[in-house]
């Protein structure tokens, strides 16, 4: 899931084919070897990353962990499997507060990243990763702050819907929806065949809170997100107006019956569960989503013949450009003081052949060029198409913004989603955030 900071020129790069296709936590008590000394002593590393399910993104981590063991027979990696939100917004920042982080852990870079390097808590891999940046190209820099390096993506894609298509052919729905209107009509459709027609789980919050960052992103114009992902500055009436066109959609009532208590992933209950089991007909989500939805499908024949993507639809009259699209990625970084071997780790994973070996999981896209030819996956293709298509990527609004800003945002829209908040507050709620 889920990135923050300097978004403007990072993502507007970010997004041509070429770049985007093309023994104890923390080492505490490992010293990091000089890089003459690289593999002559005994090494642990602590590995997190966010693939907790049972599925081919579990499985091709295990996999990598073993391959660069049997490469470097010094080095032995621990893996710990976390879900994201809880990853994200608990383990990471209490294991870094009690100076005992793992070694490799996910980063989502942005402005989450910048707070994590001016706290101190990263290793700076700016001289040893150059290769593995000029591969990756302009994506890499949404792991860096003031120009140095201090994580490595492997996955980056942009976000839409995910839908069946077979319940739209039921519905007696021709093509996907290109604007809200076409959505709202979709949706009204599904609903006279009794379908739900759109899963959201905002019981984890920050899938309810994507949509209210596409309405900004179609309600505020390019500069405006860009002043907003550098200054934390939001005096623009878009960021009210999206809160009140977000109001205004969820009135129309697309969403399941207890949204607001429905979770996100990895549970048959789950909003993607939901989708891919054939009890929803559409999900506002990331790349990543293919294989998640994999991974709680009840049949994962029937659920690759009806699944497909599309982009989130434009607003007619919007000021915002009807091309751009939110967007991220998932990356690994290491802590300060892990040893020198976790850099070169995180080197392997950048690697042309175990980026292709990633994309042939079918859980999201790859960043390394050349590394694209792995994705089998229609939906994915498709998604690789629009990401290249863009006029504009904006950087995940929670990562763009860093935590700080990124949770009361989050938490003031859900309380949209629950009748308790109003588009006004959201914005209140991030500009005293931002004021901290």
């Amino acid at each position: 899931m889920t990135t923050k900071r300097r978004v403007g020129a990072l993502l507007a790069l970010l997004m041509t084919s070429a770049s985007l296709v093309a023994g104890c936590g923390g080492g505490g008590e490992e010293e990091a070897a000089p890089p003459g000394e690289l593999y002559k002593n005994p090494v642990t590393l602590t590995w997190w990353h966010n693939a907790p399910q049972d599925g081919p993104g579990k499985t091709y981590w295990a996999k990598v962990a073993k391959d660069f063991s049997a490469l470097h027979p010094s080095v032995t990696i621990k893996i710990e499997a976390i879900e994201t939100n809880q990853l994200q917004r608990t383990r990471i920042p209490a294991a870094l507060l009690s100076n005992d982080p793992p070694d490799v852990f996910m980063s989502w870079g942005g402005g989450e990243l910048r707070e994590q390097v001016e706290a101190g808590y990263l290793k700076d891999i700016t001289d040893q990763v150059r290769t593995e940046v000029g591969n990756i190209g302009s994506a890499a820099e949404i792991w860096q702050v003031n120009g140095k390096q201090y994580g490595l993506p492997f996955r980056m894609g942009i976000e839409g819907i995910w839908y069946n298509k077979d319940l739209f052919a039921k519905a007696g729905i021709t093509a996907p929806p290109t604007t809200f209107e076409e959505l709202n009509a979709a949706v009204t459709k599904l609903k006279a065949i009794n379908v739900v027609p759109i899963a959201v789980g905002a019981g984890d919050k920050w899938p309810a809170a994507h949509w209210w960052y596409n309405f900004a992103l179609r309600d505020c114009p390019v500069d405006v997100l860009k002043k907003a992902s550098t200054d934390k500055v939001f005096d623009d009436p878009c960021f009210v107006k999206a809160g009140q066109d977000l109001k205004a959609f969820i009135d129309t009532r697309p969403f399941q019956n207890n949204f607001i208590a429905t979770p996100g992933q990895n549970d048959p209950t789950s909003a993607n569960g939901l989708l891919a089991n054939g009890r929803a007909a559409m999900e506002l989500m990331g790349d990543w989503n293919r294989g998640t939805l994999d991974n709680v499908a009840t049949d994962k024949a029937k659920l690759a013949q009806f699944i497909g993507w599309f982009p989130v639809p434009a607003i007619s009259g919007s000021a915002g450009d009807p091309k751009a699209a939110l967007g991220g990625g998932d990356g690994f970084a290491c802590a300060k003081d892990a040893p020198a071997e976790c850099v070169e780790f995180l080197k392997y994973i950048a690697s042309p052949e175990v980026q292709k070996g990633y994309a042939e999981t079918g859980t999201g896209l790859p960043v390394v060029k050349g590394a694209e030819a792995g994705i089998k996956d229609p939906a994915l293709k498709s998604i690789l198409q629009a990401t290249s298509e863009a006029s504009y990527v904006q950087l995940w609004l929670d990562t763009a913004y860093g935590s700080t800003v990124g949770t009361a945002m989050n938490d003031g829209i859900v309380a949209i989603f629950s009748g308790s908040g109003t588009p006004e507050k959201v914005v209140s709620a991030m500009k005293a955030a931002a004021s901290k």
